[in-house]
């Protein structure tokens, strides 16, 4: 065989072997940060995949996509792509964290109760199916002229028959420090209340921060038995209100939410919400998640928290 047809077929051969010798390379380690899609509503399916690879996240938490924010009406979650999905997501390495569902438990119209209860149950189908652990609903609304002892015994109630149905699911339904549930004495006490298994907490501490007026290390030592996922983002003052801004940049104690969850022994996602969804004048995916990436990674790592 001529010298220059046995170079070709080397470098053919060697080219061909390429993809499988780069899939046999270990991924490099990386911290267990996540982010919401919530934060990237116009990213489709593959994009969100591929750029929380690429950043070196571990996990993302569901809230929407290209979008639809109705979960089982995305196509790759739906119907015979829905195997393919999940192959796509453990393909490169990443886990879904959670389902960010809207229901919440504090209606008290039995048809509009209902609703709710039906499109959580929607969701636990959804994340049995996508092997999920979790997925994140609302007690939401105080409303006002109820007494306050009523309510929270139906938002406890609507939350133990969402745990009942989730449990034979191996699914546990999340409550997120939300709304007008921010407080940990609340939070504690619907928590008590439902008394299941399959009945945690999501802890945005933001909220809890900035509109529960706690300090990090209160509502650890108040909740952090319960907390299973978790809220993290920055804010400052802009007039009446607040805006969000890039982590570590705003005053919200990020970082020793971060000291706090880790010297409390918790060992799920420290996961970024960036609501750009809500607020689109905040910044890009782009922009924000990168920087979460990195500014994150150094606070874990001040905590004591190791790539794994």
């Amino acid at each position: 065989m001529p010298i220059h047809r046995r170079a070709f077929l080397a470098t053919l051969g060697a080219a061909l072997a390429a993809p499988a010798l780069l899939r046999a390379v270990p991924r490099p380690k990386r911290y267990p940060i996540a982010f919401s899609t919530l934060g990237c509503p116009a990213w489709s399916w593959t994009t969100v995949l591929d750029r929380a690879d690429a950043l070196g996240y571990s996990a993302i938490e569901l809230r929407g996509v290209a979008g639809e924010m109705d979960l089982p009406k995305v196509p790759e979650l739906s119907g015979t792509r829905l195997a393919e999905g999940r192959r796509e997501v453990a393909s490169r390495g990443l886990v879904i964290s959670d389902l960010g569902a809207s229901a919440h438990m504090h209606e008290k119209d039995p048809a509009a109760r209902e609703k709710q209860f039906e499109d959580g149950r929607r969701f636990i189908d959804l994340a049995h199916a996508l092997g999920v652990k979790y997925v994140r609903m609302f007690g939401n609304d105080m409303p006002k002229g109820e007494p306050r002892d009523e309510v929270m015994k139906r938002v406890a109630d609507g939350f133990r028959q969402m745990a009942a149905y989730a449990q034979p699911a191996g699914v546990t339904v999340l409550i997120e420090s939300h709304g007008d549930f921010v407080h940990s004495k609340d939070l504690a006490e619907l928590l008590t209340a439902a008394g299941s298994d399959a009945f945690a907490l999501l802890w945005d501490a933001h909220h809890t921060f900035v509109a529960g007026g706690e300090p990090p290390a209160e509502t650890w030592a108040a909740l952090g038995q319960w907390v299973r996922h978790t809220h993290l983002k920055d804010s400052k003052p802009q007039g009446t209100d607040r805006r969000y801004v890039l982590t570590g940049t705003g005053e919200v104690p990020v970082k020793e939410q971060v000291r706090v969850l880790s010297a409390g022994g918790y060992k799920g996602y420290y996961c970024y919400e960036w609501e750009k969804k809500w607020h689109p004048e905040i910044e890009e995916p782009e922009v924000a998640f990168p920087h979460y990436a990195k500014v994150m990674g150094e606070y874990l790592a001040a905590a004591g928290v190791r790539p794994g």
